[in-house]
């Protein structure tokens, strides 16, 4: 039996995980698909305070994320990067000119302890020079500050698992809970079916830890039979373009006056993200036409000279909120809170975690296992805020100094330092025993072939998707793979095994996973 079992595989279930394990607690991590495969990996890729949170007074919160960016800085600066962003200012009025001010003013208050530089104001003159496409006619100006960019959620979703399992901890993907185990009012675990051949089995624990985010009401219903749904769900649709803006910036919208981001990632462009009320199945979120023309028209008036006449694909993702009656979808609390079943409806051994956002998941995590620890009668500290991920401390030049000696582009060996930080060095050796693996994949990514059959190895991805959208680049990328997809089939089918039917059914597969994110693509 394990002390805990831990149900979900996104940032805040494996930051469970990672922290519970730790503090040497046995611990199972159980995915019904893939690490990162929900909301996770649906997200504007920020590691920041939220400007819009100081609109509505919610200092504590934003001040504890700030905290956690610091954090996030120290512990995977591989993944995690500062990044310069610019807030235009226009004709707007003295009221509106004085609110932002003074917002700047307390966001560089509330990281009083931050690493980052401080805000800056820029002249409209400096402002068009760095970004020649930004709309010039009653520009005064703009505020220039920084804040995080975790350009691929997925490794840090996937180092956090990593972290955990080196600690002891078992971690299941594509492994679906069915249904809790229960004996009287006490939840003791879970079944849990093998997607892979069928199979189920029981999985048992002192506590049982709900982190599903927006399937959590569906997870724990039979905990709560015709109870009050836990969460308001809202979806975020994002819209990935062909590089268009040189900077980031932080925008309104003159449509309706919501705060947007359009942001360089990846080589391409990000636009998002939109706020509105869902209610289907949150694996089957996916962006409107609404949504794209939304976005696109406000990107296009901020930027009337940008090139946002094409788009790469499209991504949504669905917020596990707190729910709160009465409350328009943007306004909804970003808040956290631990549910616990004892106290709320007579069931021990189990908890469940309600809303929240990747800023903040390592604190959240910390919660709950200090919750866990109590109940387990353990009470051992967490070492989350001051131990590194598995990535952290690289030595960049060695890394690429090396990729290069084993022949493998410059670029290659500076994307698997980014990427991989400090275990980059475990694809490298794949590559020294066997010198075809330092090819690139695809002519629009960086990635080599090594780094496909070091996913499927050591990183546990079981489907061509999981190696292609969530272990390596080749997934985002603007072609999302689909100009190398029958090579990069035959790398991760070599890694697994599999025949020439189970790797045409994989790339039938993929093709059907990225369906809904290309519904607007050009090609």
């Amino acid at each position: 039996m394990h002390d805990a079992l831990v149900v979900g595989g996104g940032i805040i279930g494996a930051g469970i995980a990672r922290d519970l394990a730790g503090r040497g607690c046995s611990v199972a991590l159980v995915e019904r698909s893939d690490l990162a495969s929900g909301t996770s990996s649906r997200p504007t890729r920020l590691i920041h305070g939220g400007l819009r949170y100081l609109e509505m007074f919610d200092f504590a919160l934003v001040r504890a994320d700030m905290r956690e960016r610091e954090i996030l800085l120290r512990s995977a600066p591989h993944l995690v990067r500062p990044l310069a962003f610019l807030i235009p200012l226009y004709e707007e009025g003295f009221i509106f000119r004085q609110k932002l001010r003074v917002g700047m003013r307390l966001y560089d208050a509330l990281s009083f302890d931050k690493s980052l530089p401080k805000r800056r104001w820029l002249s409209a003159s400096e402002v068009a020079e760095i970004e020649p496409s930004i709309r010039r006619e009653g520009l005064r100006g703009a505020w220039r500050f920084f804040d995080a960019q975790v350009s691929f959620v997925e490794r840090l979703v996937l180092e956090n698992a990593l972290a955990a399992a080196a600690d002891g901890a078992v971690v299941l993907t594509h492994a679906p809970a069915l249904r809790f185990l229960r004996e009287r009012d006490r939840v003791i675990g879970a079944v849990v079916r093998d997607d892979l051949d069928g199979s189920e089995h029981e999985v048992r624990a002192r506590i049982v830890v709900n982190a599903t985010g927006p399937w959590l009401d569906r997870t724990g219903a039979g905990l709560r039979p015709g109870g009050t749904p836990l969460l308001r769900l809202t979806k975020g649709t994002h819209v990935v373009t062909p590089p268009a803006t040189a900077q980031a910036h932080v925008l309104y919208a003159r449509s309706d006056g919501r705060l947007f981001f359009v942001i360089p990632w990846a080589g391409q462009t990000l636009i998002g993200t939109t706020d509105t009320d869902y209610a289907g199945d949150p694996a089957e979120a996916a962006a409107s036409e609404s949504d794209v023309g939304y976005l696109l028209a406000e990107a296009r008036r901020a930027f009337p000279t940008a090139a946002f006449d094409r788009v790469n694909y499209t991504y949504a993702g669905v917020r596990a909120l707190v729910r709160e009656e009465g409350v328009k979808e943007g306004d909804v609390s970003r808040k956290h809170g631990l549910y616990d079943h004892l106290r709320r409806d007579g069931i021990a051994g189990v908890v469940s975690v309600v809303g929240g956002k990747i800023t903040g998941y390592r604190l959240i995590a910390e919660e709950l296992a200090d919750h866990v620890t109590r109940t387990l009668g353990t009470r051992v500290r967490g070492t989350t805020a001051d131990a590194p991920l598995p990535g952290a401390g690289a030595d960049v030049p060695g890394i690429v100094s090396r990729a290069e000696s084993l022949g493998v582009a410059r670029a290659g060996g500076e994307h698997l330092a980014r990427l991989y930080g400090a275990c980059a060095g475990a694809v490298l050796d794949l590559v020294d025993a066997d010198r075809s693996l330092a090819a690139t994949v695809c002519e629009h990514a960086p990635d080599i072939a090594a780094q496909l059959r070091h996913a499927v190895q050591a990183e546990w991805a079981v489907t061509l998707g999981d190696a292609l959208l969530r272990r390596t680049t080749l997934g985002l990328a603007a072609c999302q793979a689909l100009h190398c997809l029958e090579h990069a089939a035959q790398l991760v089918g070599q890694a697994h095994g599999w025949s020439d039917a189970e790797r045409d059914r994989q790339q039938s597969a993929y093709r059907a996973e990225l369906a809904p994110m290309r519904a607007f693509s050009a090609t």
